[in-house]
């Protein structure tokens, strides 16, 4: 059935929307980004959301409708579901009919959504196409209390909702309220900070340019440009954002953070606010916390059998210190939490120092650095000492200070976590002689270090195993492996609907180092990087690049992927 089925942009060419240059432009086009042909198009400005939605309907033989035009809207039943799904799928219920639910749904191939609702509703689907644009305005209408508007099929919606764009552009010469609970730019911002969350985004990017404001998505450690909004509502966004994050709107020559809390399909979402003076205005963005982020499970992250049998044994060990390194947004942060998740026990007192407090957990005594009021990391180290911990987590050691009290607490019988910037495990050995701690004091306190990296993974309904010409020789010859070792076992990433790149989701790929004596022998005496790792080496710690071959083997991962995100040491 799959394979019979008409191309999108074969049926765009053949009813005249495009023409088949356009159609085969978009389609090259789409394969070396992450967006779909019909978002290219739309982006291009060659077709609108409505066409798109009735090309859908007819690559997939179902109907197509327009949930605002009365005959239609009379069938919508919103109560037939729960109003939680319909909000956060963007779906209209029409009732059931012949055991089957009839569903209005934009994205006919999201197969994760559809069966997800399967699961939830336990009910076969019967589904018709509208666009998102239009189903919005439905929901919008109903909310309001007003009549479904038909929306103007030769508008672009290249927006996320060009309804709000619409009241912006008729409203920007007047002076926007930014406050307004129900002003244009507050359901702006709203709704970028809400799609960023259902759309898996890490963190929403918004850029002033010289003509335009940009706005990208951060999704699995790759962004995505998701629009570009005109260069009139730059002030209005910016201020809406600041205020939101609780920061003086007024002062646009300094950086400054703050923090927003906003519910989104029924949980609360906390973003981390940045803005930072640019060149055509300040730059904003929003790193989003999700509460479950961090209680993924230890063996969701990504571990090898063997890492993880000494990652465990390592995190119950009474004393010592045990660093995790890497790059920001390399994981660090989910690693360490996700170990004090299994340590959280009543029996053990857990205290952490963090500059910020990025995410809450019950039973442990987080605190936040605050510089402003003497309240920095050595003052809360040395409050910690004196409540009895038996766990001490500290968000990151940045100088000698903060080094050689987290050094003392681990030789006084405390368990200590923390986190340093450095591109591989023995790294960190020599990172902390260098901020002034004593070789002796490292060499004797360390009980373990870890590298990691993030890599994407491949969405599985689409992967496909690689021939030679998908395959480039770089890539394998950096893991490790031959082209006839290659054939058969590796895999390529093939865009889906519901994965645009072959990608859905992230796992760690880690390094695991265990000090010996060998290691405290080296470290006592300041032997360089190279030494460190050879013997690192030589006593069984596995490279990043080793752990991620094995991931490509396992078909979690490709080459180029494990390419991007690690790096080799040269002798």
């Amino acid at each position: 059935m799959a394979r019979s089925r008409k191309k999108l942009g074969e049926i765009l060419a053949g009813s005249g929307v495009v023409s088949a240059d356009d159609a085969n432009q978009a389609a090259k086009a789409s394969k070396k980004s992450s967006k779909r042909i019909g978002e290219m198009l739309i982006e291009q400005g060659k077709i609108n959301e409505e066409q798109l939605a009735q090309a859908l309907a007819q690559q997939f033989g179902f109907d197509y409708v327009d949930p605002n035009k009365g005959d239609i809207s009379g069938q919508v039943d919103l109560s037939a579901i729960d109003s939680q799904l319909i909000r956060k799928y963007l779906v209209l219920p029409m009732g059931e009919e012949n055991g089957k639910l009839r569903l209005i749904v934009h994205d006919p191939m999201n197969l994760e959504l559809l069966d997800n609702l399967r699961f939830r509703l336990n009910k076969e689907l019967d589904l018709r196409i509208a666009s998102r644009g239009a189903i919005r305005r439905f929901l919008e209408a109903k909310e309001s209390g007003t009549a479904p508007v038909q929306a103007d099929a030769s508008l672009v919606t290249q927006s996320i909702d060009r309804t709000i764009d619409r009241s912006v552009d008729r409203s920007m010469d007047k002076s926007i309220d930014v406050a307004g609970e129900d002003s244009p730019v507050v359901r702006l911002v709203n709704r970028i900070l809400s799609e960023a969350v259902r759309v898996r985004a890490s963190d929403v990017h918004i850029e002033p340019m010289a003509d335009r404001v940009r706005l990208r998505y951060r999704i699995d450690g790759v962004c995505i440009e998701r629009d570009n909004l005109p260069k009139r509502m730059q002030n209005a966004v910016l201020s809406r954002m600041k205020l939101m994050a609780g920061v003086n709107i007024a002062e646009k020559r300094i950086p400054q953070d703050g923090r927003i809390k906003l519910s989104v399909d029924e949980v609360l979402i906390d973003y981390r606010v940045s803005a930072c003076p640019a060149y055509h205005g300040e730059s904003v963005v929003a790193r989003i916390l999700r509460p479950d982020a961090v209680r993924i499970g230890l063996e969701n992250l990504g571990f090898e059998s063997d890492n993880l049998e000494i990652f465990n044994r390592i995190i119950r060990r009474p004393n010592g210190i045990f660093l995790v390194t890497g790059p920001t947004g390399s994981g660090k942060t989910t690693t360490l939490y996700s170990a004090l998740d299994v340590l959280n026990r009543p029996d053990r007192k857990i205290i952490t120092a963090e500059d910020p407090v990025e995410y809450n957990f019950e039973g442990i005594n987080q605190c936040q650095v605050r510089e402003g009021i003497g309240l920095t990391f050595p003052a809360i180290l040395r409050s910690m000492l004196r409540q009895a911990p038996n766990i001490i987590l500290v968000g990151e050691i940045r100088d000698r200070e903060v080094g050689e009290i987290a050094i003392q607490a681990a030789l006084t019988g405390h368990l200590v976590f923390s986190t340093l910037h450095t591109n591989d495990a023995p790294s960190a050995i020599t990172r902390l002689i260098d901020m002034g701690i004593k070789p002796f004091l490292v060499a004797s306190s360390i009980q373990a270090i870890m590298a990691q990296r993030l890599i994407r993974v491949l969405y599985d309904p689409s992967k496909q195993l690689a021939e030679e010409k998908d395959l480039d020789p770089k890539h394998l010859a950096l893991i490790g492996m031959k082209m006839g070792d290659a054939l058969g076992k590796v895999y390529k990433a093939m865009p889906h609907e519901a994965a645009p790149g072959g990608y859905k989701g992230r796992k760690a790929i880690f390094e695991m180092l265990q000090m010996n004596s060998e290691m405290r022998e080296l470290a006592f005496k300041v032997a360089p990087v190279a030494k460190l790792r050879k013997a690192a080496l030589s006593s069984g710690m596995r490279p990043l690049v080793e752990d991620g071959k094995l991931k490509v083997l396992k078909g979690m991962t490709t080459p180029e992927e494990i390419a991007r995100v690690s790096q080799v040491a040269e002798d």
